[in-house]
């Protein structure tokens, strides 16, 4: 068990990335000079960013989406490893997760772009594969072996977390929170010893609000939900989640799905896959799978019922 001094200095500092901010909590002693810690911090999402994105043309994910097919491409270290583990978790999840969504995130207008309606169509149109049927990695080369619009937007944020803690840690912060958009690692305790506080949101669309509290140590947390960026299709909201048999966003879902594990980039991924699933199915592979889990859903009264999986939410 890591302690800290109870009487350290708060530090808390926080820089945009992704479209959103991230944000990091630690102890020091006190005239400790955080200046560096700050600049690698922001690096380090910066690195994510400019490798991931979807929104900067010049990205080493569009570079990889705009290379012909069947030929090797040479992609970064910390993309090949969140490719990997997308697969990975696309392939555990029966394709519920698939990080080969790119083209109907575009046509649906949660790109950079309007929604297209031509793309649309042609997007529920596809004759679709899941991305682990159409990616090769070999080390840091990445190859498709058909036409294929890679998206880790499901996962790099919490990637991004994940990397925001090993910064911490490499310039030897033992306990701290770190956190994206929501999406959080805690790692080490609080300066008084106990875990460190997390609010579960409540799917609510008009303001923020807590649902429940999780105490964690050493884990990651994020949520997948239905209530902070939607589309609206004839009077309909839909998910920004898309339904990956349908090429379209979820037309039934929980209102969201929160998930617990040792990596944020992990938790991120299964809350999406859980997400498409639904808290029937969703939940029973949450049980196989050994995942701690809670699924809120909301009744036609619009009120909450949750299924929690897991000792975290039994």
């Amino acid at each position: 068990m890591s302690k800290m001094s109870t009487d350290g200095a708060r530090r808390a500092l926080n820089g945009p990335t992704m479209g959103t901010r991230w944000s990091a909590l630690f102890f020091t002693a006190p005239g400790f000079d955080a200046g560096a810690i700050q600049i690698a911090l922001q690096a380090a999402v910066d690195e994510v960013d400019a490798q991931m994105s979807t929104w900067k043309a010049g990205s080493d994910l569009m570079r990889l989406n705009a290379a012909p097919v069947d030929q090797w491409v040479a992609v970064p270290a910390r993309l090949t490893e969140v490719l990997r583990l997308g697969l990975e978790i696309g392939r555990a999840s029966g394709g519920a997760f698939d990080i080969g969504m790119g083209d109907a995130v575009k046509a649906w207008g949660f790109g950079p772009a309007a929604a297209v309606p031509a793309g649309i169509r042609a997007a529920m149109a596809a004759q679709r594969h899941p991305a682990y049927e159409l990616l090769d990695l070999d080390g840091t080369n990445a190859r498709k072996r058909a036409p294929i619009a890679l998206d880790l937007n499901g996962i790099a944020k919490g990637y991004g977390v994940d990397c925001l803690a090993e910064i911490l840690r490499d310039h030897g912060i033992a306990d701290g929170l770190v956190g994206i958009d929501g999406e959080m690692r805690a790692f080490g305790l609080r300066p008084d010893g106990q875990a460190w506080t997390i609010a579960v949101e409540a799917p609510d669309r008009a303001c923020r609000t807590p649902h429940s509290l999780l105490a964690l140590e050493n884990a990651a947390v994020a949520t997948s939900g239905d209530y902070r960026h939607w589309v609206e299709v004839q009077g309909r909201r839909l998910s920004h989640t898309m339904d990956p048999k349908r090429g379209a966003p979820l037309v039934t879902s929980p209102a969201s799905v929160t998930v617990v594990a040792q990596s944020c980039a992990a938790a991120d991924a299964w809350a999406t896959a859980l997400m498409v699933l639904g808290p029937e199915a969703g939940a029973e592979l949450a049980r196989q799978r050994g995942l701690e889990a809670l699924f809120l859903s909301r009744d036609a009264a619009e009120n909450l019922r949750s299924v929690g999986i897991g000792r975290l939410f039994a």
